[in-house]
């Protein structure tokens, strides 16, 4: 969790820092006013990159050469980020150059909840097997492992596929791919096992609507569930060569949670597929504490779209009981009344101007 926050020159930040509370930090504006902003320098100290651009020259303020982004974590272990126009991206961990991005991320175990999450249901199974693996990656040693061996080799058979090699130099590539490939399955299997768990009982109470519905795991390997992969691979080598891609396998993997046996997207409204998908990050949150004793970070994005005060507050009694630090943004004053003083703190933006909820 971040103890202290300061950062400056990002988009209409000139420069501010805070010292965030350990639970709940509400983030209060008009639009425009910079909350979402201050969740995007957040999101680059967890992960080295914007939600809101791929080119991070464009979250750099207007007329300034660099932004920085500097915290200190619960552990006292400062992080620190800077990115020049000129010189690129510099990240620091604990005084230290960064040698890689995922020791950024582990250290800063961090969901985003995009005010559209409704994309979750939308843009398809490389979205949703993202917010699967992010917890495999925080919770399960191996997975990092297996899942970069399986990309390295992907791309090797890909690679083979498109310069027209012969069928044997594209299938000397099947058995360790398929060996990686059904790991991978396996821990995605149980690790969505625990999520049902979890999600049952927090969805239900977000969401009293659905509290005696049934939830069932669904979901689909990548290949046919009556072949292994590597025999997939042997048998549809000629269609992958006609394709120029390797299309069976864990990247072409979906899984999804029916209710009462219903993909939720079809009985869901958008504020329901909201709280599916808080209930989604919640959970995954609850099981990174159980087995790692690691707390995560919650970035929800505009908490009023899609919700009316009523779910507005189940979710906030929802975070406040969990091992999170959360920053939300609204526009709506109001929430920050029924807010504990201990664990929580109120932050007014202005003109990218920051506050706390006594000044």
């Amino acid at each position: 969790m971040l103890s202290q926050l300061t950062l400056s020159s990002l988009r209409n930040i000139s420069a501010l820092s805070i010292q965030p509370a350990p639970g709940i930090n509400l983030i209060l504006g008009e639009n425009g006013s910079g909350k979402t902003s201050l969740l995007e320098a957040i999101h680059l100290l967890g992960l080295g990159r914007s939600f809101r651009t791929r080119a991070l020259k464009n979250v750099v303020q207007f007329g300034q050469q660099q932004l920085q982004v500097i915290a200190k974590t619960k552990a006292d272990i400062p992080v620190g980020l800077q990115f020049d126009l000129n010189t690129g991206l510099q990240i620091r961990l604990n005084s230290a150059p960064l040698k890689r991005l995922s020791e950024l991320a582990i250290q800063l175990p961090l969901q985003l909840i995009p005010a559209n999450c409704h994309q979750f249901f939308e843009q398809g199974p490389r979205y949703r097997r993202q917010l699967l693996d992010w917890g495999l990656f925080h919770v399960e040693p191996s997975f990092n492992f297996h899942w970069q061996s399986y990309k390295k080799i992907l791309q090797q058979r890909n690679s083979a596929i498109r310069q027209h090699k012969k069928t044997q130099e594209i299938e000397l590539w099947n058995a360790h791919l398929s060996s990686h490939g059904e790991q991978i399955t396996l821990l995605r299997q149980k690790q969505l096992e625990k999520l049902l768990m979890e999600f049952e009982f927090l969805f239900s109470s977000l969401c009293p609507a659905y509290s005696e519905a049934t939830f069932s795991l669904k979901y689909r390997t990548g290949w046919p569930k009556d072949r292994s992969l590597e025999e997939t691979l042997k048998l549809t080598v000629e269609r992958d060569k006609q394709l120029g891609y390797t299309r069976s396998g864990s990247h072409a993997a979906d899984w999804s949670f029916q209710v009462n046996d219903v993909n939720p997207i079809d009985i869901f409204s958008r504020g329901q597929q909201k709280l599916f998908f808080l209930a989604l990050c919640m959970a995954q949150a609850k099981i990174t504490k159980v087995m790692k004793n690691e707390n995560s970070i919650l970035l929800l994005d505009d908490i009023s779209s899609e919700l009316d005060q009523h779910h507005q507050q189940r979710v906030l009694a929802e975070l406040s009981a969990l091992p999170v630090q959360s920053f939300i943004t609204s526009t709506d004053h109001k929430l920050m009344r029924p807010i504990s003083e201990d664990k929580s703190a109120v932050f007014h933006v202005k003109h990218g101007a920051i506050s706390d909820s006594d000044g």
